[in-house]
């Protein structure tokens, strides 16, 4: 007897999951992850007290987020009535494409942006469009010749993953200020708190002044508190709204409260991390520049990671594969169209220097090969 099936939806069909970094080698090793972008320093003491003091777990946690939000009011200066938690900023970016954008619309990104954009678009029907980029950053202009009347959602994330390029504060005024006033405009700021105070981007400004920017936010990368999956996002009262009427009813565990909320109060630690990145970082590009003769090219960054461009005898492919059996876990690109580019997370000092020298070795090897 034939039986039908349930089929998908043609554009839930057409969606390529999305793929998290490796933290193990091919044949099953536990490696040390830099290819997840996480916070080598690990969590705030404080926030990992207050995730064992939690609320018992056989209770529903606060369905609105009660506490953190007005945390995170009193830290930026927003109303907490204008902020919504989710399950880490990913769930608040689907639910802003599934809030205003559907079959028939279009849903503009960058090249190289990332990937949970397309997934998002193709999530509720819209079409994705693809700006060209600049040099791996983001190009206002060629982002806002391809807005239309189709154009209802454009993400934008600054500082920028998997490049780590960053647009200035006034590039983002300019293109805000050029999309039609019904257009969301998505600020995905995961990698702000990297940012020294003076390079702020303007976004939280630009969300408290207008109807149509949503800026949103994590806890997985500076704060440390990437296993328990806590975003925020904030905007005019009625992007808020949608996003509530759409979002989880319990969607943030009781325990990611206790963090997150802990690990605001902690500022300490992430002034430290942020100092601790912007070092390791800058000692890692010059190293990286060093041996830039055989082919090694880093992408300016402004987040807690480098995209490494392999445009010498040695392939991102292969570096990967070095790196692997020297016990890390980077990530590779090609299913983000770079298959040249290799992404490494900042991690310890010590982790850097083994880094650098293996990357050192097999540029010298593959050039050492090449000669003969």
């Amino acid at each position: 007897m034939n039986k039908k099936l349930p089929i998908a939806k043609p554009w839930i069909e057409a969606i390529h999951a999305y793929v998290p970094g490796k933290s193990r080698a091919d044949d099953g090793r536990e490696l040390i992850k830099l290819s997840a972008n996480e916070n080598p320093l690990g969590t705030s003491p404080a926030a990992l007290a207050a995730m064992r003091g939690a609320v018992p777990p056989a209770r529903y946690p606060d369905p609105d987020s009660r506490a953190l939000r007005e945390a995170l009011g009193d830290l930026h200066g927003i109303d907490p009535a204008r902020i919504v938690c989710g399950t880490g900023s990913d769930e608040l970016l689907n639910l802003a494409a599934q809030g205003y954008a559907g079959p028939g619309d279009e849903v503009i990104y960058v090249r190289y942006g990332f990937s949970v954009y397309d997934i998002a678009a193709r999530r509720c029907g819209a079409t994705p469009v693809i700006a060209p980029d600049r040099d791996y950053g983001t190009d206002v202009d060629a982002l806002l010749a391809l807005v239309n009347e189709k154009t209802r959602v454009v993400f934008i994330a600054n500082p920028n993953n998997p490049t780590g390029s960053f647009l200035p504060r006034g590039e983002i005024a300019r293109l805000h200020a050029a999309l039609p006033s019904d257009v969301l405009f998505v600020l995905d700021q995961a990698y702000a708190e990297y940012l020294a105070p003076e390079d702020d981007d303007g976004g939280l400004a630009l969300a408290a002044a207008h109807g149509n920017v949503l800026v949103t936010r994590t806890f997985s990368k500076i704060y440390g508190l990437a296993g328990e999956r806590i975003g925020w996002a904030t905007g005019a009262p009625g992007l808020i709204a949608t996003l509530n009427r759409i979002r989880g009813p319990f969607n943030v565990s009781s325990t990611g409260q206790a963090a997150a909320l802990a690990a605001l109060a902690d500022q300490d630690f992430v002034r430290h991390s942020r100092e601790h990145n912007r070092a390791e970082r800058a000692r890692f590009v010059a190293a990286l520049e060093q041996i830039g003769n055989h082919g090694l090219r880093p992408v300016p960054s402004q987040a807690n990671f480098v995209l490494i461009l392999f445009e010498g005898a040695l392939t991102a492919e292969a570096a990967q594969e070095g790196l692997a059996r020297t016990g890390y876990a980077t990530r590779w690109l090609p299913g983000q169209g770079l298959p040249q580019g290799l992404r490494i997370t900042i991690g310890t000092a010590e982790q850097m220097d083994e880094i650098t020298a293996t990357l050192r070795e097999m540029t010298q090897a593959m050039a050492g090969a090449t000669a003969r």
